[in-house]
């Protein structure tokens, strides 16, 4: 194998850790703001849900945002990211029929490196009807 293409899989190793360890802080930071964590890394067609997480009627669709700074990871959830996760969100509720009667909100946590978890509520919009 070439050097490059070893860099290449050094990077993309580094870039996981770096996700995995985002995802914990997120989910640390929800627990402690009282949510409690249902789901992480729900696979459906189409999409991927990062956490979903309950706390009193709402239940929260969170995605995580890692990146080097802040600024870079609130850009991350383009209009394509939204639309994958409104399929998996109705692919989930379709398998939890009890949250229909709840507040569901689509909130992001954004973690740039060696910074706290910054939580968004509503970051972005579930739009079921479509």
């Amino acid at each position: 194998m070439s050097p490059s293409g070893s860099q290449g899989r050094d990077r993309r190793q580094k870039a996981r850790v770096f996700g995995r360890r985002a995802e914990w802080m997120a989910m640390l930071a929800l627990l402690l703001r009282g949510y409690r964590i249902l789901a992480r890394n729900v696979l459906a067609p189409g999409g991927e849900i990062d956490i979903v997480a309950l706390r009193g009627r709402a239940i929260a669709f969170v995605e995580v945002k890692a990146r080097a700074d802040l600024d870079a990871a609130r850009t991350a959830i383009t209009p394509i990211k939204r639309r994958r996760l409104t399929h998996a969100i109705g692919w989930w509720l379709s398998r939890n029929r009890w949250a229909v009667g709840y507040d569901l909100r689509g909130d992001a946590i954004f973690v740039g490196a060696g910074k706290w978890p910054v939580h968004l509520v509503d970051a972005y919009e579930i739009n079921l009807s479509s």
